[in-house]
């Protein structure tokens, strides 16, 4: 097998235009699609980070919660790369949402931090 990327990642959002927000205004992913599947009673919004990444926004009928964070079995968390993780927290805390302390990653010596979707998805920015 030979993997070349990731092609996409899957969120289920249990308020899909609270979330829809979230991720095209305040983190400016570009929509690709939006898709009502009225059999499902749902939607699918493909969205794509600059360097081609596809993220899959759902709504479903009353989804259930995420165990734990982050260390529940699964994914554990979704990292974007920026160029510099201190203007990138100012900016969402500018927009009013919780940034963790940036730290150092102590393999790379770069920095990063975490904050959260909607859900509580915990998301990382990492400085490139």
């Amino acid at each position: 097998m030979q993997i070349s990327g990731i092609h996409h990642v899957a969120i289920i959002a249990s308020d899909y235009q609270r979330s829809r927000r979230f991720y095209t205004e305040l983190l400016g992913l570009a929509i690709v699609a939006e898709t009502y599947r009225e059999q499902r009673d749902s939607y699918k919004l493909d969205l794509r980070t600059p360097d081609g990444v596809q993220i899959e926004l759902f709504s479903f009928p009353s989804p259930p919660p995420r165990p734990s964070r982050p260390e529940a079995c699964g994914l554990r968390h979704l990292a974007f790369r920026v160029p510099d993780v201190a203007a990138a927290s100012q900016e969402l805390r500018g927009q009013g949402i919780a940034v963790e302390d940036i730290r150092i990653d102590e393999f790379t010596g770069k920095r990063f931090t975490f904050f959260a979707d909607p859900d509580g998805l915990p998301l990382e920015l990492y400085e490139q």
